[in-house]
């Protein structure tokens, strides 16, 4: 009986295991667009894509978001224009956990932003 409750407890675990697996922190441009190249990343009511030349593209609600962006210094650096608002230029934290990436402001100091890689 012992026996079948650590088995079970071992597919449990190997189960779950990913979705309690920690954001890994993207250091490198090449690695930031290995994870985005070709993708949408989504979230409700938001559909963005990055480009390999630096530039954004996509929808908020119903508005159009374009901006460009840079690799500086370990971080996602943009500037953002959402329909007519300027959201300006901030560089941001970079980290992935399987199909999701994580976007936090500030050098990874302020508000995250949690996008599905489609």
């Amino acid at each position: 009986m012992r026996k079948l409750t650590l088995l079970t407890c071992a597919a449990f675990l190997a189960l779950i295991g990913p979705a309690w697996a920690e954001y890994q922190k993207l250091d490198s441009q090449r690695d930031f667009v290995s994870v985005v190249e070709g993708k949408t990343l989504t979230r409700p009511l938001v559909e963005l894509r990055v480009s390999e030349g630096g530039g954004i593209s996509g929808t908020g609600a119903v508005w159009d978001v374009s901006g460009k962006w840079v690799w500086k210094g370990g971080y996602f650096c943009r500037s953002l224009t959402w329909g007519d608002d300027d959201l300006g230029y901030n560089c941001q934290e970079v980290a992935v956990n399987g199909g999701k990436i994580r976007f936090t402001s500030d050098k990874g100091a302020g508000k995250s932003a949690v996008f599905s890689l489609r």
